[in-house]
């Protein structure tokens, strides 16, 4: 009978070699592999090895101190490859101080490439990331001083006469995956997993270019106890497997808690016990965007007020079950965790891979996203991605707007400081916010307005005080908060002027209930 080869950690770190390229697989905290992680941390700290090695990650991979983050050494790392780094301050660091060379690609590219690298193929084309950063003619996904004179990762190609990206392959040299049990044969599951992720075409691509699989598991049970159908990785594919000694440290289902089995999908909790979001502008600006919701739209939820607070308004509202809420990491329905959880979920009506959720975002179109909001410009620009030296990057968020039915983005007017008070069916500013998201020119093009506007998709910008929608001419104000001065409080507040609708109206008066409902009334199906 076939044997798995069984490591530790601190000999897995060894088989990293100087120079070569590691892929990791996870997102957030969730699926990372903190033993391994700490022990290839632990051995560069105590001899320089590995080195000068180059990251490729399809997501942010971190909860601010663990993941990815044991990674962020000058020296261990020559190039990183991704697309969010949020919750990753060492690497934003480093990034912003030109210790790395740094490309930002896609989430969803990054995480569909592996599967055609593991096809064969030479890369990767889409659509994706025309007339973004990620455009070579623009910045090339390049996202500091050091990484922009050095060769473009993506091109441009012409098929029948129509521009497409096209995403290079990167042949990997380790990838390195986690599970929740694999038997004697090295056959993993990721039952517990809070996400499915693009584990097997990881696994497929390195395979193809001759490279290793580590993998990190919980357990091990005797050959022949796994039902076939839920292993992931057949064991053949796996050449060396490390059983983690620390579990409730080293291998948590996701940041804030060891285990919780709503989360994977073995049991679901009362709806009673999913306790409100407190009322602030970020509940205030999620209600307002509830209201674009019809019966029976599929919609997306991406980081910030998006995830943290759509999904709750809507189970609070009532209305889950009229629609359906996904998120990019492949999960359906449900109440989403949210902040450094972020891409889970309890009380799921299914879950599918992450690069097959990609697959709906690229193609079809998802009918609604909600995403955040950094800056935005006269032309209907938006930056998400990068805010002054501070490089998050693109995550999903290119993928998902690009070929969404509807975008709706969600984000204070303003930031760094401002506070508010709700009351009386009023709005009130307290304190203005010290930086302005309303420019002439955004510092990063995360989403191109033009583009939108050509194709005639419908864009909206829905702030605690505002809010604008996309037109043919530009960007329209169409509402404004009761309590609000439009002229000092919007206009003199913004570097562009808006065209302002001649039906210029009042938010609606109900957003400002602060205890219970606010009474969300779907709209019917298109």
């Amino acid at each position: 009978m076939l044997k798995a080869n069984f490591i530790t950690a601190e000999e897995a770190a060894e088989k990293i070699q100087d120079g070569s390229t590691l892929c990791t697989i996870g997102m957030t905290l969730v699926s990372a592999s903190e033993s391994v992680l700490k022990a290839i941390e632990c051995r560069f700290e105590a001899c320089s090895h590995p080195s000068n090695i180059t990251l490729v990650h399809s997501c942010g991979q971190s909860d601010r101190k663990n993941g990815i983050q044991h990674l962020a050494h000058e020296g261990l790392v020559k190039r990183i490859v991704g697309s969010h780094w949020g919750l990753q301050p060492k690497w934003m660091e480093m990034i912003a101080g030109n210790k790395v060379e740094a490309y930002c690609l896609p989430q969803g590219q990054i995480a569909q490439l592996y599967r055609s690298m593991a096809c064969g193929l030479p890369g990767k084309m889409s659509k994706v990331g025309l007339g973004t950063f990620i455009d070579p003619r623009i910045e090339g996904g390049k996202m500091n001083d050091r990484t922009r004179p050095l060769a473009d990762i993506v091109d441009i190609i012409d098929y029948n006469h129509e521009e497409y990206m096209f995403y290079k392959e990167i042949p990997l040299d380790t990838v390195l995956i986690r599970g929740t049990v694999c038997d004697e044969m090295g056959n993993l599951t990721t039952t517990e997993e809070a996400m499915k992720l693009e584990v097997l075409p990881a696994v497929l691509a390195a395979k193809r270019y001759g490279g290793q699989v580590i993998a990190q598991v919980k357990q091990v049970v005797q050959t022949g106890t796994i039902n076939p159908k839920d292993v992931t990785v057949p064991g053949v594919f796996i050449d060396h497997i490390v059983v983690c000694g620390n579990p409730e440290e080293d291998h948590r289902q996701t940041s804030s808690w060891y285990f919780d089995p709503s989360y994977c999908g073995q049991i679901r909790v009362p709806r009673g016990n999913i306790a409100p979001a407190p009322f602030n502008e970020r509940k205030f600006i999620a209600r307002r965007g509830t209201q674009e919701l019809y019966r029976g739209a599929v919609i997306n939820l991406g980081t910030g007020i998006p995830n943290d607070m759509v999904g709750k308004v809507c189970n609070e509202e009532g209305v889950s079950d009229d629609i359906m809420i996904t998120v990019e990491s492949g999960i359906y329905g449900g109440v989403q965790a949210g902040g450094i959880d972020f891409g889970i979920g309890q009380n799921l009506y299914a879950m599918i891979g992450h690069h097959e959720q990609m697959d709906y975002y690229n193609g079809a179109g998802v009918d609604i996203t909600f995403m955040g909001m950094g800056e935005l410009d006269e032309n209907g620009n938006v930056n998400s991605t990068k805010m002054g030296p501070r490089c998050t990057g693109a995550g999903g968020f290119i993928d998902i707007t690009q070929n969404a039915k509807k975008v709706v983005f969600l984000g204070t007017f303003t930031a760094g400081g401002a506070e508010y008070e709700f009351r009386d069916g009023k709005l009130t500013i307290l304190q203005e916010g010290k930086i302005r998201k309303m420019v002439k020119k955004v510092a990063q093009l995360s989403f191109n307005g033009s583009m939108a506007r050509k194709k005639k998709q419908d864009v909206l910008i829905v702030t605690e005080r505002a809010v604008f929608e996309l037109c043919k001419e530009g960007v329209k104000l169409t509402e404004i908060a009761p309590g609000i001065h439009l002229q000092t409080q919007v206009l003199d507040m913004m570097d562009f002027r808006p065209i302002i609708s001649e039906n210029l109206k009042e938010m609606d008066a109900a957003l400002f209930v602060q205890n219970g409902p606010f009474g969300l009334t779907l709209k019917n199906a298109k």
